[in-house]
């Protein structure tokens, strides 16, 4: 299947209402934990180049449909600690969380192109990461076929705290190699 043409933009604090519009919707409020209300706070440093996460949105047909993000587990001790209970991280690996926002760009493919986007800026933002590890809920399997889709293999499973409370900690897996 191939990929719809997807751009990313990096986020702008003016996108910042979009997003916890997005936040606040009800299927993404199901998997993603964080406070709309708290969005400034919690992208703003990145957004500032006071976090090395990078930000984007996900814009198809000069739309924006989407969040990513692409970090280093290095600059994310907790999360690598905690993957590294799971499967062997690569020095320098990537990790990406994302969603897709708009309820009408779901189902179109949109989701695994941003995805796929998302990795392919990351290889070339980090020339020395070696692959990108997704961790994602085991029930959430709209998001996992969808890095399946963007190119992803199945990589470990186990046993990781959900970002969601409610969930299961029972995660998959899957890895991006470059």
């Amino acid at each position: 299947m191939e990929l719809p043409q997807v751009e990313l933009r990096p986020l702008e604090r003016a996108d910042l209402p979009l997003l916890a519009r997005w936040l606040a919707e009800p299927l993404v409020r199901r998997w993603w934990n964080d406070d709309p209300a708290e969005v400034a706070a919690q992208y703003g440093p990145s957004i500032d180049g006071d976090d090395p996460t990078a930000v984007y949105l996900g814009v198809h047909a000069g739309e924006p449909f989407g969040f990513v993000q692409v970090y280093r587990f290095d600059d994310e001790p907790g999360s690598l600690a905690e993957l590294s209970a799971v499967c062997p991280v690569p020095p320098g690996a990537l990790g990406i969380d994302y969603l897709v926002g708009e309820p009408s760009a779901r189902g179109r493919g949109l989701g695994a192109a941003m995805i796929a986007a998302a990795v392919a800026r990351g290889f070339a933002d980090h020339p020395d990461a070696t692959g990108v590890l997704v961790p994602v809920v085991t029930a959430n399997e709209a998001s996992w076929r969808a890095l399946r889709r963007a190119g992803a293999t199945w990589y470990a499973d186990g046993e990781m705290a959900p970002d969601n409370p409610v969930d299961s900690r029972q995660h998959v897996v899957h890895r991006f190699v470059r």
